[in-house]
């Protein structure tokens, strides 16, 4: 068994861990931001400054990987402890891959600033879709640092609308190529950008995901769960 001694250096190693797992999400919600107003404004010199941040969210990974396994050699954590460090270590994964998906935002609006288009017709349907991803990566980071299960829960149902609104601007899309081929380029450009923010909503449904795993212990992906537990809340 642990001392007492042990388990106190575990939890606040633990708690060093998830601090910067935070920090981690802190620039990587501005980074999204930031790739969002760089594709509004195609301000190409705003688009090179972000693709560059990414090194250092990638930086924040492999430190952050590293010092979790750390973690589990020199503490060896059982049942729920473990669970967490592993949880932990998955939005870690997921953080990275939402600062890869800004990076591809920023590089669309470069490349439509080289060319001298502006977003098309989709515009205002794509920003929606950016608030509602945002707000949902927010309040995932949020529901993580305070292991919120029912907030949880409900961030995952939220994720539905944001691939609701990506199929919209995919059908559009289509739609504006089909009638003027003259759009295919920004069409296609704009169809990126959506499916970056589409992937982006994934990612933080994930980390609503893992806060369930580590309060109930249950495995929820690729499950209706949310949506059960929501029709037995209305029932």
């Amino acid at each position: 068994m642990p001392s007492e001694h042990s388990s106190k250096q575990y939890e606040l190693d633990l708690e060093a861990i998830r601090s910067k797992v935070l920090l981690m999400g802190g620039l990587v919600e501005k980074q999204f931001k930031d790739a969002m107003a760089c594709f509004r404004n195609l301000n190409a010199i705003e688009a090179d400054r972000i693709i560059a941040a990414d090194v250092e969210v990638n930086q924040m990974e492999v430190a952050l990987d590293d010092a979790c396994s750390h973690l589990i050699v020199k503490r060896q954590p059982a049942a729920n402890d473990l669970r967490t460090v592993m949880a932990t270590i998955k939005a870690i994964t997921d953080l990275e891959r939402i600062g890869d998906e800004a990076t591809k935002i920023a590089r669309a609006a470069r490349t439509m600033h080289q060319r001298g288009m502006a977003p098309i017709a989709h515009e205002e349907t794509v920003r929606v879709m950016a608030d509602s991803a945002q707000d949902l990566l927010h309040d995932a980071l949020d529901c993580f640092a305070r292991l919120d299960e029912k907030q949880a829960t409900a961030l995952i149902i939220r994720d539905e609308m944001i691939d609701h609104e990506f199929r919209s601007v995919m059908r559009n899309a289509i739609t504006f190529m089909m009638e003027d081929p003259r759009t295919i380029s920004a069409s296609l450009d704009t169809l990126w950008v959506a499916k970056a923010i589409e992937r982006i909503g994934d990612h933080s449904k994930n980390i609503a995901e893992y806060v369930v795993y580590v309060v109930e212990g249950k495995d929820i992906r690729h499950t209706d769960y949310a949506s059960s537990k929501h029709q037995n809340t209305i029932l």
